[in-house]
């Protein structure tokens, strides 16, 4: 099974003797036998700003057994290709503008959500293929509904000494007020549409 490392940097809105009492909050991914040895999510808690406390970051990183280059290369410029792969996640995805991996292209996605069908029309930020990147900044749709900005970067870096690869997926976000959680809750996600591609691509090696 991949193993998944959550980690959250966020501005701290509570007051220190709140944040103490609340219970550290565990990758909601990870089997309960091996939460223990995974890092905790922890909350940043030197004074912020208004404006600083509604900023915030969010990562996931997931072990794969396919390489790389493989992983990126699906969503670099097959993006089209994921919901046949996952359709659990991605129930679409349809290029607006432009061409698949080329930085100001226009992609529209239609995903599943904690059982909800959702969209998001994407803008593509950055592509790096030697290092296995892509940026993705949302212009429209649902989580625009809850943030004023929202950018995800994917990363997948091979393995030092060993097979597989590491899949990094990387939220920056600026939440609209403090009523909105941090989105959490697309950590598993995330982790678990990377599984179900992982599982293709071997299938297809």
């Amino acid at each position: 099974m991949a193993e998944v490392e959550t980690k959250k940097e966020i501005a701290a809105t509570e007051p220190e003797t709140k944040a103490a009492a609340e219970p550290e909050t565990k990758a909601a991914t990870e089997p309960e036998t091996k939460a223990a040895n995974e890092p905790e999510t922890k909350a940043a808690t030197e004074p912020e700003t208004q404006a600083d406390s509604m900023v915030g970051e969010l990562w996931v990183d997931v072990d794969i057994k396919a390489s790389a280059e493989k992983f990126h290369h699906m969503f670099a410029k097959r993006p089209h290709h994921v919901s046949n792969v996952t359709p659990r996640h991605i129930g679409g995805v349809e290029l607006h503008e432009g061409e698949w991996d080329k930085v100001g292209s226009i992609v529209l996605w239609n995903y599943i959500h904690e059982g909800k069908p959702k969209v998001a029309k994407d803008r593509i930020e950055a592509v790096d293929p030697e290092k296995n990147l892509i940026k993705f900044r949302v212009l429209e749709g649902d989580v625009m509904k809850e943030y004023k900005t929202f950018l995800l970067t994917l990363q997948v870096t091979p393995k030092q000494g060993g097979t597989g690869s590491v899949v990094r997926w990387h939220m920056e976000y600026e939440r609209i007020d403090e009523k909105v959680a941090h989105p959490e809750t697309l950590l598993p996600f995330l982790e678990a549409m990377s599984k179900e591609i992982d599982e293709h691509l071997l299938s297809t090696e």
